[in-house]
């Protein structure tokens, strides 16, 4: 009887030490091996054997039930990757519609850029154009002036030539009694200053004699000067030459008589002023030539400049001239 009862008590449960691989750690689903599952399987659940009749039908619904549970782990993982790839492939659509825009773009930015091109070469042949015309207009333009100024040369030259036979007195009062009979006025001084020109018998026959301007500026203090045309060329060198040897007086008054000459002439003349005075004062033999020409004497020879710059050149070079003469008083007057 006693072993009758041990063996009618149902064992107790038991695991075994070793453990395979489950389907939770493949699978990662709950789902333990079937090794695992008969080794925790408790005793008191009858093993399949010939005398339990049952045994085989529950190994047969256990193995259904682990298939649907398979079934339905493999489902929803289909399930997951379906919506995956439905994921993918919207992404994809995605950035294949990203791929036309950037594609569409890139096309309109190269044909915006091949536009470009064609206009900055546009550009740069009309800027060639335009350079080589103004190149063509800067050469015009500097033959017109050559052009000018050789015509300006010209007519002041055919001018001071015109007026080769006369002579300006500078400095003759402003009176009436004076204006109304300027012809004997200035045969009164001719005979006072170089009366040995009508002793020999010299023609100064005087064509005609005006004040110039014509008209009285009476805001203006000083005379005007008085313009004299001869009637022979030898006898107004020959006072011309007087008046730069002495002072001319009439009746007192002092007056300075010089050659007529055009009015530019006269002012390239006025230019000179100043270094004239200081070249005459350093013994240097001052003189303006025709038409507006400096000439001096220094170490032994005559030197000519026909512009101050080259005079100013001159003076640089020249340790005993160097500092004696104030070119920038004489440059700011020019200016």
């Amino acid at each position: 009887m006693a072993n009758s009862a041990e063996e009618q008590q149902p064992p107790n449960t038991q695991k075994s030490k070793k453990k395979g691989v489950t389907l939770d750690t493949f699978y990662g689903a709950k789902i333990p091996n079937t090794e695992d599952l008969e080794e925790e399987t408790p005793t008191n659940v009858p093993k399949p054997s010939k005398r339990n009749g049952n045994s085989p039908q529950a190994l047969e619904e256990f193995k259904l039930e682990i298939i649907k549970k398979m079934e339905a782990f493999w489902q929803e993982k289909w399930e997951i990757m379906q919506k995956e790839l439905s994921n993918l492939k919207d992404q994809n659509m995605q950035m294949q519609k990203q791929l036309e825009a950037s594609k569409n773009r890139s096309d309109q930015t190269e044909k915006e850029n091949q536009s470009l091109k064609v206009r900055i070469r546009q550009l740069e042949d009309n800027d060639l154009a335009k350079e080589q015309e103004l190149i063509k207009q800067s050469q015009k333009t500097k033959e017109l002036e050559d052009n000018i100024q050789y015509l300006t040369d010209k007519v002041t030259d055919l001018e001071n030539r015109g007026r080769r036979d006369n002579l300006r007195s500078i400095g003759l009062p402003e009176k009436p009694e004076i204006n109304s009979n300027l012809d004997d006025i200035i045969h009164d001084i001719i005979k006072e200053n170089c009366p040995e020109i009508l002793e020999q018998g010299g023609n100064t026959g005087i064509e005609r004699v005006h004040r110039t301007p014509s008209t009285l500026n009476p805001q203006k203090t000083t005379p005007r000067n008085v313009i004299a045309k001869f009637q022979s060329f030898q006898a107004k060198e020959k006072i011309l030459q007087e008046a730069r040897k002495r002072q001319f007086r009439y009746k007192g008054t002092p007056i300075r008589v010089t050659q007529d000459l055009a009015i530019s002439t006269l002012n390239d003349c006025k230019a000179w002023n100043m270094i004239f005075r200081k070249s005459r004062e350093l013994g240097l033999q001052p003189r303006i030539s025709y038409p507006s020409k400096l000439t001096i004497y220094f170490q032994g020879k005559v030197w000519a400049f026909n512009k101050i710059q080259d005079f100013q050149v001159f003076v640089k070079k020249r340790p005993e001239l160097c500092g004696k003469f104030d070119i920038q008083t004489q440059s700011a007057r020019e200016t």
